[in-house]
């Protein structure tokens, strides 16, 4: 099986506790475990404001999650986070195996 990396980056919405954030981290991060791979490292970075209003909010809680998995579909995972209410935006990109390495997230081969 071959590993990747990747990274998410959710902004869920700004009129949500905290615990909310905590609630869909840990999710995002069952659902990785449940397909063989594991979150390596999650960044929250606290609310902040929007550029411009998005479905008519001017605020979210960012979280950039690091992960590894050999799933190679992640399709289901967008899905879920597409139909998510808490969730405003989302954006997954498969990290280039030099910056997974980079980051300490790939193990070298």
């Amino acid at each position: 099986m071959n590993t990747r990396a990747y990274e998410l980056m959710i902004i869920i919405d700004g009129d949500q506790e905290d615990t909310m954030v905590d609630d869909v981290v840990s999710k995002v991060d069952t659902w990785i475990q449940d397909e063989g791979g594991q979150l390596a490292k999650t960044d929250k970075w606290g609310k902040r404001r929007f550029a411009y209003e998005i479905d008519h909010k001017s605020e979210g809680h960012y979280v950039v999650l690091e992960m590894t998995t050999g799933q190679i579909d992640m399709e289901p995972l967008e899905r879920t986070l597409r139909l998510t209410d808490e969730i405003v935006r989302h954006k997954l990109i498969r990290l280039p195996d030099h910056e997974a390495n980079r980051r300490g997230l790939l193990e070298k081969s």
